[in-house]
């Protein structure tokens, strides 16, 4: 008992701490961070040691408390600011869209389903912000600065409705897709911070969607050491191919013109959104203004002082959908119509993979079921999505770890042999 009580002494000691501590948003930074954080690491070194000793289940990282973020105001009211804040950079870069997705993606493919290791712990980002990506790879590129608007999110939000790192990784991630006309991928929220040091699968390919490195074998060995099906492999690799099929179609004008602004933002009083490219001048004054809200003791002026958003319709509240006026969520699996009917394309991974009936016998089935009722594609990719952003959940606290027997939750899976329920 008395190795417990120290053991959660030092994890409210963390806990506060780390409440204090800005998220790296550059390299740079990410090296001052580590500089900041070294003085706790004998803290996160006697946690490590006292989580063997106390508990067996010492290689769970995944905790989830459900009520973590209080009342349910202060939790829309936080992931409604991550979901504009997405939207927002996705419509200044739609090259991102896809990266949002990637990020959410290779956070949950971490997971080792028979280790029952890592899994969606945010810790994805610091992993892609430490690559030396040269400026060519735009994948790297674009996953990079899909990571820094996530964590300068969190950063933002600490300051009023706090929000763990992996639940805006998995909110980022479904908002790429409602940015496009998807439908609104369900997220379990409640996924709680990891400390910095905790260890990561250094064998996850970080490149795993790039399309030129990794074979189509490893995709699937990734995907299925996971714990995650080929059916559900297949929702989300097609919701994957949607995503880069409208960036692709669309023109730049046409971007130019999803970029203006349409929305008036829920927020501070005499505030507007304007979606415009920062000039020098206005990325001075917002470095300057996030120095000074860097202060502990700063106070905005402005705090307490709210209007409501009353304009604007339920799929514009975070902004213009990108291809509004092509695809929603009635008919979102356009591309996928498409795509059963074009051949084996070796030049596009995706198909590629999709097409191959030796690596995936069910595909053909399950591809043209999506492709003839759009109910069985946006429910499929909304149950995997939401699979494979809880892999290795370990649910804690009260009520929530009693019901579920030891916290470990039972997860529907979309298995091949049950096509026919739709």
């Amino acid at each position: 008992m008395r190795l417990i009580r120290q053991f959660t002494w030092l994890l409210v000691v963390t806990t506060t701490t780390s409440a204090f501590t800005p998220s790296p948003t550059t390299r740079t930074s990410i090296t001052q961070l580590d500089a900041m954080l070294s003085r706790r690491n004998w803290i996160h070194g006697c946690i490590g040691g006292a989580a063997a000793v106390v508990s067996t289940k010492a290689n769970a990282q995944v905790f989830f408390d459900p009520a973590m973020y209080g009342d349910q105001e202060l939790r829309v009211s936080a992931v409604d600011s991550v979901k504009e804040r997405v939207r927002r950079a996705i419509l200044e870069n739609p090259s991102l869209a896809p990266s949002f997705y990637h990020l959410s993606l290779l956070d949950g493919l971490s997971y080792q389903a028979k280790t029952d290791k890592y899994g969606p712990d945010g810790t994805i980002l610091f992993q892609v912000l430490g690559q030396k990506a040269p400026a060519s790879d735009e994948y790297m590129t674009n996953l990079q600065k899909a990571a820094v608007v996530i964590l300068e999110t969190e950063k933002f939000l600490r300051q009023k409705n706090a929000i763990s790192l992996p639940d805006a990784v998995a909110i980022a991630g479904a908002e790429a897709i409602e940015s496009v006309g998807g439908p609104i991928l369900v997220v379990q929220l409640g996924r709680m911070d990891t400390p910095k040091n905790a260890p990561v699968n250094a064998a996850l390919p970080l490149d795993l969607f790039n399309g030129k490195t990794v074979s189509k074998d490893v995709i699937l060995d990734t995907f299925r050491s996971a714990g995650m099906s080929d059916r559900e492999t297949i929702a989300l690799l097609c919701g994957l191919y949607t995503l880069e099929r409208v960036e692709k179609a669309r023109s730049t004008e046409d971007w130019r013109q999803s970029a203006k602004p349409k929305f008036r933002e829920r927020g501070k009083m005499g505030r507007m959104s304007e979606f415009k490219r920062l000039s020098d001048e206005d990325i001075a004054e917002a470095e300057a203004q996030a120095a000074l809200e860097a202060d502990p003791d700063y106070q905005d002026p402005d705090d307490g002082w709210y209007i409501s958003d009353s304009f604007g319709t339920k799929e514009s509240r975070f902004g213009a959908r990108l291809a509004a006026d092509d695809i929603n969520e009635r008919n979102f699996n356009k591309y996928i119509q498409e795509l059963v009917k074009m051949p084996k394309d070796e030049n596009d991974w995706i198909v590629s993979l999709l097409k191959d009936a030796d690596r995936l016998p069910t595909a053909a089935t399950t591809l043209q079921k999506y492709a003839s009722t759009v109910l069985a594609f946006n429910k499929d990719l909304n149950l995997s999505y939401n699979n494979i952003t809880k892999l290795g959940a370990v649910y804690t606290g009260g009520k929530y770890e009693n019901l579920l027997k030891g916290g470990k939750p039972s997860r529907k899976t979309l298995n091949d042999d049950n096509l026919n329920l739709f």
